[in-house]
């Protein structure tokens, strides 16, 4: 059982379950023992391993990843299936997560009725009690199901057993003042019940609506690295992470210092590279071209930041020069350098990049700059280049 904090967010990373179920994407035994390894460094509390009604080989992987003794709970995903749950205690793990659909719509879907799910739930927790320490429910479709049956399927799953209940928004149609009733809604209805929320991506809210989530009174935030999973994706580890520690360093157990590393391994086993503006990890989200941003971050660098580069083990703000380019930023780059430049020079420099910039649709690097301004250097010691 975890040990629950008063304002702290217990992390549960499906990575390795949700995020292989992207469209090809698939780790193989070595990177999915890595990525767990790097899981339980990084401070994530439990990790879904697998499901094991995929077959042997995943139950193989599965029995792997227990043996290696991780500093975390490992979980086993299973359908509202009785075979699912025994196949799942072959694995080994300390906990199991029944997932059952929820909404009317995929419970058309599937051919089920709400009897059906309230009658499975009698029968599955049960069951599933008997091989694990720790079983968690899922409603499937949380954010379209009709609130009355989901807190009525909420208070049967506390009252046979279950240890915690995931709202799932599992199309990412959910806003975050939707999410906020939802997660007060069920609080409400099951006070001493613990809530996990799963957010999807589909409408680009996943992360702000686990944060709202956990604010509302949600206990854990299930999440994916790089926000790896199906169609648009996850919450995203390291944004949930980051979110977290800027409302307080405390709030969660991840170590936000080593996120880029386990991010980055994710993006290359996952063949998914990470975009250059991706909140947290993009390689140019402390890249700056803007004057005014640039001016500013050399009084303060945190004029134009959320948070400081160190603090998640990046390299401090970089500068490049382009059509937005100001001349307090040219003379900065080339006094690191060592040169000193006239406000009359700085002005020309400006000018040039800019219409380099506009014709070419390219940026100047620091470097680029220094050859530049040596060649103007030049072309003003000559009297024959004037």
């Amino acid at each position: 059982m975890e040990t629950i904090r008063e304002h702290h967010a217990w992390i549960i990373d499906s990575t390795l379950r949700d995020g292989e179920q992207a469209p090809g994407v698939v780790f193989t035994l070595e990177e999915k023992m890595n990525i767990a390894c790097m899981l339980s460094d990084l401070g994530v509390n439990e990790i879904e391993a697998g499901i094991p009604a995929m077959g042997k080989q995943e139950r193989a992987e599965i029995v792997q990843m227990v043996s290696s003794q991780l500093d975390c709970r490992l979980t086993a995903w299973c359908r509202a299936v009785r075979s699912d749950i025994a196949l799942a205690a072959r694995s080994g793990t300390e906990g199991v997560h029944i997932s059952f659909p929820v909404s009317d719509i995929l419970l058309s879907v599937l051919g089920k009725t709400e009897s059906w799910v309230m009658r499975s739930v009698e029968e599955l927790i049960p069951f599933g009690k008997r091989y694990f320490d720790f079983v968690s429910v899922g409603a499937l479709d949380a954010t379209r199901a009709n609130i009355k049956f989901l807190n009525r399927f909420s208070r049967h799953a506390a009252d046979y057993g279950a240890h915690r209940l995931r709202l799932a928004d599992t199309n990412g149609i959910a806003m975050p003042s939707d999410i906020r009733r939802l997660v007060s809604s069920v609080k409400k209805s099951v006070p001493g019940l613990l809530i996990d929320f799963h957010g999807h991506n589909d409408m680009g809210m996943a992360a702000a609506n686990a944060i709202t989530a956990f604010e509302s009174g949600a206990e854990a935030l299930s999440v994916t690295i790089n926000g790896l999973g199906e169609r648009a994706g996850n919450a995203a580890l390291e944004q949930v992470a980051v979110a977290l520690n800027q409302i307080s360093p405390d709030m969660c157990d991840i170590k936000i210092n080593q996120l880029m590393s386990a991010c980055s391994y994710v993006a290359e086993a996952s063949n998914r590279s990470i975009p250059v503006d991706k909140p947290v990890t993009g390689a140019d989200i402390f890249c700056h071209e803007s004057g005014i941003h640039c001016a500013g971050l050399i009084d303060n660098p945190m004029a134009f930041q959320p948070f400081l580069p160190e603090n998640i083990g990046r390299t401090g703000a970089s500068f490049v020069l382009g059509r937005h380019s100001g001349s307090k930023i040219i003379r900065h780059l080339l006094a690191e350098k060592g040169f000193v430049v006239t406000r009359e020079q700085a002005v020309v420099l400006r000018n040039y990049i800019r219409d380099f910039a506009i014709n070419h649709k390219m940026v100047f690097t620091p470097k680029s700059l220094e050859a530049v301004f040596k060649s103007l250097q030049e072309q003003e010691e000559d009297p024959s280049c004037r």
